[in-house]
């Protein structure tokens, strides 16, 4: 801008304007006297206002409108009309007399400065293209209007013409979330973090920066779906503290674009815990080799906003296996009894047996989660109780007599009043670490419960005790599939074998190997133990091989009497099974009877191949349902409970 001259341009350029628009109103009203008495016998009336226009050439469109020129009529019905005018004109006339002469003074004035105003118009111009590079928005002025200071007649003003052309909305959604998402993948975060971000980011990319959740300022069918699912995330124990289903505040670009992206991070945990995200499986134990597939921002994003039952979808990431559902049950189940009730320390009283009635039945059943039982028995302590009692008792190293002992109303009371929901949803954890799809057909360890069974679908088609690692040695946790089978195996003696036992004893006895059948052998400075085929090799008759990392496997043993403990944790990682001849048989099918498997027995190793590959999924879980409905505990021997716990900040 030009200043201070530039304001003495406007000022002469308003006085002459005043000036011209005081003479026509002058020149109109005289006319207006004038015409009807010119065109007194014209019959046609007058309606044009050309002799104004001839009569001030100077006056512009503008100018003219203002100019009060009255509808003349034929004849004499003008002429009071004409009367009526003569004292206005006659009150202008003097005011136009006196603002001419401040209009010729003024105008020197502006002469001088018009020089000077279009030699700077071409420097004000140059800087309007590099701004128009800067900010696209910039709309410049046209060359022509900006260098024509001269009152042109009929032409819009400059300014007039900017505020016509369409100027972008730079505040719309896709602007917001655009400006959102880059400002906060600017802030200094964990690298776990910034990569959720990041995926985010990328859905939105690709889209446009178009919002998933909205439609005309507000949440689209799948958005409801999915808020409404988001607060129940309590029912499968997911935590989403930190990434709360939003509220619509306002219809301004900036909320709308706020409340989007707050939606999507809120799906985006979500569907990252419930596909196992929370835990990574190998901080509990390097023995833990699960790898849970996580559902990753730019799959549940898409999948969610696209699905025709978008809150179905998001609850999909749950594992949807029978062992997660029923326990998720369960802890419906025990949250749906009283609360007050199922934290309430039992109170000391007399042993209880199936059977008998007792005040403190009710606050048995409710700290299991047991349905409450008929009005007139709910004081029973009958055989579901007394069921899982006796549960409660293994788990926690009691003789599991299923009686309500002192010590066992001690255990029972002395816990954290959340402890069994706590072991529940540590065991629901788990699960998601489990492969999706663990097959039809499958073959399930559960290292805590000691035991092993075929799955046909959900039915239980073969079961089996079994015998796990000990805490020092534990059996690793994995998925794999089983290939084939040997009868008569050799046994490698695995390294660690060799020197922490074998070693020891060579040292006091140097035929301690020779005596046992074992063959030796030396390599390269490394020795190599095995022990041939036969009833007192440590693999027994037959093994089932699935080749893993761990080197374990499922086997026979000569041991068979210590399948009689309760507690079963004696191996050295290896799985050793009972009525290994009838699991051959269940895996095997095609005519393989156990019968037939034991005719392999004796002589050099047989190998007998698989129809197909069965899945095999070695567990850990102390908490589960069993097929009758029943919550079942088991103790925790390699401590991955409480560590589960711990991770997730419940009580251990």
């Amino acid at each position: 801008m030009i200043a201070p001259e530039s304001g003495t341009i406007w000022l002469g350029e308003n006085m002459i304007a005043r000036t011209e628009l005081c003479l026509a109103t002058a020149v109109g009203l005289v006319l207006t006297l004038a015409v009807p008495m010119l065109h007194a016998q014209t019959p046609e009336p007058v309606q044009s206002a050309e002799p104004v226009r001839e009569a001030s050439p100077l006056l512009n469109a503008r100018q003219l409108d203002a100019v009060p020129v009255v509808g003349v009529v034929a004849g004499g019905e003008a002429l009071p009309v004409a009367v009526e005018a003569l004292p206005v004109a006659a009150e202008v006339l003097p005011v136009a007399a006196e603002v001419l002469p401040v209009a010729a003074e003024a105008l020197p004035a502006a002469a001088e400065v018009l020089p000077v105003a279009a030699e700077a118009l071409p420097v004000a111009a140059e800087p309007l293209p590099v701004a128009a590079e800067i900010n696209p928005n910039i709309v410049p002025m046209p060359a022509e209007v900006a260098v024509d200071l001269t009152p042109a007649p009929a032409q819009t003003s400059p300014v007039a013409a900017q505020q016509q052309l369409p100027v972008p909305d730079l505040l719309t959604v896709q602007a917001a979330l655009k400006k959102a998402i880059e400002a906060r993948l600017a802030d200094r975060i964990p690298a776990a973090q910034r990569r959720v971000r990041e995926a985010v980011a990328q859905v939105y990319e690709a889209r446009g920066w178009q919002p998933l959740w909205l439609a005309d300022e507000s949440w689209t069918g799948q958005a409801k779906a999915v808020i409404a699912r988001l607060e129940r995330a309590g029912d499968d124990a997911l935590d989403l503290r930190t990434a709360p289903a939003p509220v619509l505040r306002g219809t301004a670009p900036e909320a709308l674009a706020a409340a989007d992206l707050a939606l999507s991070d809120s799906v985006a945990t979500y569907a990252r815990q419930a596909s196992g995200a929370r835990i990574d499986p190998r901080s509990i134990s390097n023995q833990i080799t699960e790898k849970p597939e996580i559902v990753e921002p730019p799959r549940s994003l898409v999948e969610v906003a696209t699905a025709t039952d978008a809150g179905a979808m998001l609850a999909s990431y749950n594992p949807q296996h029978r062992g997660y559902r029923t326990l998720r049950d369960k802890l419906a189940e025990l949250r749906q009894a009283a609360p007050a009730i199922a934290q309430r320390a039992i109170p000391t009283g007399p042993v209880l047996k199936a059977g008998m009635k007792d005040d403190r039945v009710p606050l048995i059943r409710a700290r299991f989660g047991l349905d409450q039982a008929v009005a007139s028995d709910d004081l029973v302590y009958d055989t579901r109780v007394a069921e899982a009692v006796a549960g409660f008792q293994k788990a926690n190293g009691i003789p599991a007599s299923g009686t309500l002992t002192p010590r066992t109303v001690a255990a029972l009371s002395g816990g954290q009043p959340a402890r069994l929901e706590d072991e529940i949803i540590a065991n629901m954890e788990r699960w998601r670490w489990m492969p999706r799809d663990m097959g039809h057909d499958r073959i399930e360890v559960n290292i805590p419960d000691y035991k092993v069974r075929v799955y046909s679908g959900d039915k239980v088609v073969h079961e089996a005790r079994v015998i796990v690692g000990k805490p020092q040695t534990p059996t690793p946790v994995f998925s794999n599939s089983m290939q084939f089978l040997i009868v008569n195996p050799y046994w490698n003696v695995p390294p660690s074998i060799i020197k922490k036992e074998m070693m020891p004893r060579l040292r006091d006895d140097p035929t301690y190997l020779q005596r046992l059948g074992y063959e030796v052998s030396h390599r390269k400075g490394q020795i190599s133990v095995r022990q041939p085929p036969g009833e007192r090799n440590a693999l027994g008759w037959i093994k089932f091989m699935f080749p893993n990392e761990h080197a374990v496997y499922l086997h026979d043993t000569p041991s068979r009497g210590l399948f009689e403990s309760a507690k079963r944790a004696f191996s050295h990682g290896c799985v050793r099974v009972d009525q290994p001849f009838a699991l051959a048989e269940i895996v095997l099918g095609q005519g393989w009877t156990e019968e037939r498997v034991k005719k392999l027995k004796g002589g050099g190793e047989r190998m007998v191949k698989m129809p197909k590959p069965l899945p095999i999924h070695i567990g850990y879980f102390s908490a589960f349902v069993d097929e009758s409905g029943k919550l079942q505990l088991r103790e925790d021997i390699y401590g991955y409970s409480g560590k589960v716990k711990a991770a997730l900040g419940l009580p251990i």
